[in-house]
């Protein structure tokens, strides 16, 4: 149950926190529709296995005490995008459209990508992800050691935590693209920094959680 939690609140927390990808989710949403923004948030579902088994196949061979000393280093890797995400919640804003579609003319989530553009934004997705440094450094310091120590105590709950972490990941990513989509004229941006300043605090108990949990192995 607590790495189900866990799962949650990581993948809440990155889904909604500011980056490349929010970035392009957003930005295509505005310039080509919903289904160009729900497609974009889809990306990591794509690009993260290569990322994931690399991490793990490293950290299986590895000891216990090796795996919780990674857990440990996740909880300390936590505090700076949770201490980032609080601070850019009071100044954070959503990007406003360049050349928005008509409200008539945007795509529904089942239509085909339309044109170059739209299919750019999407490769452009996935190019950021598989090039940023962020979930090569989440699953590093963070994911994989979860993941480990999960699989080996039962494996139904890394499973579980791969679900959940997607689920929020993917989904808040998703949730976004359909509010912007809605409300392109009309966004305020105060319920979106309310969400970051959520997503920071999440961070930080997922945080102090890693530490505890981890911390105590390593010293014992």
């Amino acid at each position: 149950m607590k790495v189900l939690a866990l799962g949650v609140a990581l993948g809440l927390s990155a889904g909604i926190s500011p980056g490349p990808l929010l970035a392009l989710v957003l930005s295509g949403t505005l310039r080509g529709g919903l289904g160009v923004g729900l497609r974009v948030a889809a990306v990591p579902l794509l690009t993260d296995l290569p990322v994931i088994a690399l991490s793990v196949t490293v950290l299986s061979a590895l000891p216990d005490r090796a795996v919780a000393a990674g857990g440990l280093l996740g909880g300390l890797f936590l505090l700076w995008p949770a201490c980032t995400t609080l601070r850019e919640a009071r100044t954070a804003t959503l990007p406003t459209p360049e050349a928005p579609a008509a409200p008539d003319a945007s795509p529904g989530p089942d239509a085909p990508l339309r044109t170059a553009a739209d299919r750019r934004t999407v490769r452009q997705g996935v190019v950021v992800n598989l090039l940023s440094p962020h979930p090569w450094l989440f699953w590093l310091t963070t994911g994989s050691p979860l993941l480990v120590d999960a699989w080996r105590e039962r494996p139904g709950g890394a499973v579980g935590f791969l679900v959940a972490f997607y689920a929020l990941l993917v989904g808040s990513k998703a949730l976004l693209a359909l509010v912007v989509a809605r409300t392109r004229h009309r966004m305020n941006t105060r319920v979106f920094r309310l969400l970051l300043a959520g997503s920071g605090l999440l961070l930080l108990a997922a945080s102090a959680l890693l530490l505890v949990t981890f911390g105590a192995r390593v010293i014992g």
